[in-house]
């Protein structure tokens, strides 16, 4: 048995001198400075966190102020004073611990030896944890502390300063120690092992610094365990195995894992904390490598395992685990509330946090997204692909029919004249004989001022003239280079003649189109009128299209041949539009007298008066088409006169009004 007993680490290589305090250069340049230009201060507060040198450096201060021959501010270590300093013998420090010495009576002793005088030139007096001293002892201290003698020094130690009374800290040279850096750390601990001849390999000595957290009396500690064990694992937990459970996503692996760690020893506080320590540090390896306090293999599992876990799961299992820190100091089974933190961090749909529900639905994208494109791709696709005709069938691509001479314009009747009686309403004409849809106005000609034609000098344009100056000549014409069946003839009811001369495109690919684009590229009006509507039915007559009832139908009758462009370019086959009312025929009505809105007066050429006021149903479609007054007039200007456009506006501000003769 050795006849020297043995001395912990942190004892052995406490620092004697300034230059080997570690990470605490601030605090050296301070004191050494001021013991070298005879400026030492009558009091100090020494405040930071444990193991970062308070102690140590109030008695290296010490040092210098009794040394026989100090050199640049430093203590020799080998006069006599610095020699009784060291082994604790000096009659010039007194040390107190006002954890245990914290009444009254005791700071009362500590003043009324103040005075006396020791054989060195400075009396030192030296109390730790300050901060436990009861307001009675405080206020005792502070008048020798404001005024002490002339050969006394005090140095107030603590770890916890804002507890400190006010007074006190007003009165004292407040130098605050630091965390030491996991590098000086790392090369405190190598210097250590060497000096020691510690048989510890690197990744016990790293395993040491990660415990240690920036306190040197911590870190040599747990150096200290790992040289009698051994392993690192006597110094800190081995959570590789949980953290890589962790990143897969794994709860029976994870529980496995922190049940065989319980079951070595390790505390639920002590587990928590660790890996929150380690995924502090996957984060930083992501971010900020060179902030990371891990080195070697470790970073590089740390780095792979931030990139499989993503930084968004990563923040969130460091707040589930401090919370679960938090609420462990309640707990009747703190191992409970470990493993319930752990699952829910490994599985997020187990958690109900916004941040969870953040991470499942990201989740969801990253695996669906391809799915959903191929989906939609081929859906198009087959709806873009024509059906092949049958043997009876024509060919698709129709010949474009010879142009249609434009029959003159009728001059508007004396009933749609401003004041002229309203004419008396006659029965409709059977579509058998009704006149089709009214042709599109000719173009302006450059001898008609107004772009007017002969005849037309004087006309009130109805609403629907209006609307189409406004969107201009080719307003719902097919693209160009399209192939288009030719525009079919429309009875009053909203029929058409004749039947299909393409291939007969299904309900279902009509619906699907309809919804995918078709009814988003129409013009505004267009896109209100036909939104009500449905496809119903698909056959050689054409695509029944549904509307609520009769007058909706007869709105959107003009408005046809460009729903019947914009089906034609989708499908690339001619496809004639058949409106009907919602669960009736063509042309017929579904509802009863009660629900059919009176017939409109047939004008002498063959057109009727503006229709009957609309449903709340159309007014709510119509509500979608927005007019702006300012663009009607721009757009009638020089081609209508201003009673005309005033009436213009008002039916178009608000639609389905009609005309009351005075």
């Amino acid at each position: 048995m050795a006849d020297t007993p043995f001395v912990s680490l942190y004892r052995r290589f406490r620092p004697g001198r300034f230059d080997e305090l570690k990470g605490q250069d601030h605090v050296v340049r301070a004191l050494q400075s001021g013991v070298r230009d005879d400026r030492v201060s009558h009091a100090y507060l020494f405040s930071g966190p444990r193991g970062t040198g308070k102690t140590s450096s109030a008695r290296i201060l010490a040092k210098a102020l009794n040394c026989a021959k100090p050199v640049d501010g430093e203590p020799c270590g080998v006069c006599t004073s610095c020699t009784e300093i060291t082994q604790g013998t000096s009659l010039d420090v007194h040390e107190l611990d006002a954890a245990s010495n914290n009444g009254v009576d005791a700071m009362r002793d500590l003043v009324a030896h103040a005075a006396l005088g020791t054989p060195g030139r400075w009396k030192v007096y030296i109390v730790d944890e300050v901060h436990m001293l009861s307001n009675a002892a405080a206020n005792a201290l502070l008048k020798t502390l404001e005024e002490p003698p002339s050969h006394v020094v005090f140095v107030l130690a603590t770890t916890d300063p804002q507890k400190v009374p006010p007074t006190i800290r007003s009165r004292t040279q407040h130098l605050e120690f630091r965390l030491i850096g996991a590098d000086t750390l790392r090369d405190l601990l190598v210097s250590v092992r060497e000096q020691a001849g510690l048989k510890v390999d690197d990744d016990s000595v790293q395993a040491a610094v990660r415990r240690g957290r920036g306190s040197a009396r911590d870190a040599l500690s747990a150096l200290d365990q790992v040289a009698a064990s051994g392993t690192s694992d006597a110094a800190r937990p081995e959570l590789s195995d949980v953290l890589s459970a962790l990143g897969e996503g794994e709860v029976a692996p994870v529980l496995v894992s922190l049940s065989a760690l319980l079951a070595g020893g390790w505390g639920p506080q002590q587990l928590a904390t660790d890996l929150v320590d380690d995924l502090r540090q996957v984060f930083l390896a992501a971010l900020a490598p060179e902030l990371c306090a891990v080195s070697g293999s470790s970073r590089v599992d740390f780095t792979a395992l931030a990139q499989s876990m993503g930084l968004a799961r990563v923040v969130r299992s460091m707040e589930i685990l401090g919370q679960a820190l938090i609420d462990m100091r309640d707990a009747p089974d703190a191992q409970v509330v470990l493993e319930i933190a752990v699952v829910r961090a490994t599985r997020p749909d187990l958690d109900s946090g916004i941040e969870a529900l953040t991470e499942r639905v990201a989740a969801l994208e990253r695996h669906s997204a391809a799915d959903v494109m191929a989906a939609r791709t081929a859906a198009r696709s087959e709806a873009s692909t024509p059906a092949a005709p049958t043997p009876t069938s024509t060919p698709t691509s129709t010949p474009t029919p010879a142009p249609t001479p434009t029959p003159a314009p009728v001059p508007a009747p004396a009933s749609a004249l401003p004041g002229a009686p309203a004419p008396a309403p006659t029965p409709p004409a059977p579509e058998a004989v009704a006149p089709a849809s009214t042709p599109e106005p000719p173009a302006e000609s450059p001898s008609t001022p107004g772009g007017s034609a002969p005849g037309e000098v004087g006309r009130r344009p109805s609403v629907g003239a209006v609307r189409r100056r406004q969107e201009g000549p080719n307003a719902g014409a097919a693209a160009p280079g399209v192939a288009t069946a030719p525009a079919p003839t429309r009875t009053a009811s909203g029929d058409t003649a004749g039947t299909s001369s393409g291939p007969i495109v299904d309900r279902d690919s009509l619906t699907q189109a309809w919804g995918d684009g078709v009814l988003h590229n129409l013009s505004a009006r267009a896109k209100a009128l036909f939104s009500a509507g449905r496809f119903v039915a698909s056959d050689e007559k054409g695509a029944q299209f549904a509307l609520p009832n009769a007058a909706h139908r007869d709105r959107c009758t003009e408005l046809a041949s460009q729903v019947e462009a914009a089906l034609t370019t989708h499908f690339g086959t001619p496809v004639r539009l058949v409106l009907v009312v919602d669960g009736g025929s063509p042309g017929g009505d579904a509802g009863g007298p009660a629900d059919r809105p009176p017939a409109a007066p047939a004008r002498p050429d063959g057109s009727r008066s503006p229709a009957a006021p609309p449903t709340a149903r159309e007014i709510h479609s119509e509500e979608a088409d927005e007019v702006d007054p300012e663009e009607l007039v721009a757009a009638t200007k020089g081609e209508i006169d201003e009673e005309s456009a005033a009436e213009a506006r008002l039916l178009e501000t608000f639609p389905g009004t009609s005309e009351v003769a005075e």
